[in-house]
């Protein structure tokens, strides 16, 4: 075939999965990020611990970011929150607050509280209502979720007058990368509804894209690939649509799953996460 000048002309090549540079950068090593965590305290002085919760569907991995995140501030891969990944429904039933060991006695000032995950079904899966009442700290700790009757004030795992430390500080929502396509209008709504609760309190709210390689195999080769990818781009955009999360608000995030020893590698966005999630949470505690 002869092109407009005179040349032979040479099909496109297929487009790259992956950008030449990444549209989001990371640091070039972890120091910085990890010492902000291991050296933060909460300068609100009612407060003596900074509150997050995460909340998503079913086998969102929401389990798997605590033990990810301890995994990295203890430097050895654990499996403090129970996770589950053959039984399709929540594994996760009872309120729970998990803190990380810092020292012999000492924790990080940092806690995250798991719940149960959205289902499709509505007499399955957390009510959207103890979510919210979860947020505002009236669920008691150890409170097992009733999938087909939301927690009241006659409850007595209902807490009538929680303090700042009972309250969630910022607001995590947690999906895998590869079913942002297919989350369907009743789990989008549920989703929805949870953030504009938490933005009627003014508590920040992030989002994590899990199970970044399995979505792409460009970063099942290589994680340093994640802001690089050209689809995981496209789910981060199009979630930023769905629940109005802005783009800088959204991490993409490989948990330790299969790995024995942890990974510098897979160590950076999880901490890049981390510490904008303890920013904007502390940025809360003083508003």
């Amino acid at each position: 075939m002869t092109g407009v000048g005179g040349g032979s002309s040479k099909p496109h090549p297929p487009p790259s999965p992956c950008e030449e540079l990444p549209w989001r950068d990371l640091p070039e090593d972890n120091e910085d990020n990890f010492n902000f965590i291991k050296y933060y305290q909460p300068r609100n002085k009612d407060a003596s611990h900074l509150r997050i919760l995460l909340h998503g569907p079913v086998g969102a991995g929401k389990s798997s970011f605590i033990n990810s995140v301890e995994s990295v501030l203890r430097d050895q891969i654990t499996n403090q929150a129970l996770t589950d990944a053959t039984s399709g429904s929540s594994f996760t039933l009872k309120y729970k607050t998990y803190k990380i060991e810092k020292d012999v006695d000492t924790y990080y000032p940092v806690v995250f509280n798991d719940i149960m995950g959205f289902e499709e079904n509505t007499s399955t899966g957390v009510q959207v209502e103890d979510v919210i009442l979860a947020i505002r700290g009236h669920v008691k700790e150890n409170h097992k979720f009733n999938p087909v009757s939301p927690l009241t004030e006659e409850d007595p795992d209902y807490k009538p007058n929680p303090s700042l430390d009972d309250k969630v500080h910022i607001l995590v929502c947690v999906v895998p990368a590869d079913s942002v396509p297919l989350l369907n209008t009743a789990k989008v709504q549920k989703l929805r509804r949870v953030r504009v609760a938490a933005s009627e309190l003014g508590i920040p709210q992030v989002a994590i894209l899990t199970k970044v390689d399995e979505a792409c195999p460009e970063v099942k080769k290589d994680v340093n690939n994640i802001y690089k990818s050209k689809y995981l781009k496209q789910q981060v955009e199009q979630f930023s649509v769905l629940l109005g999360i802005p783009i800088n608000c959204i991490f993409l995030i490989k948990n330790y799953e299969s790995e024995i020893n942890t990974s510098g590698d897979i160590n950076r966005p999880i901490l890049t996460a981390l510490k904008q999630m303890v920013t904007y949470g502390e940025d809360y505690l003083n508003s």
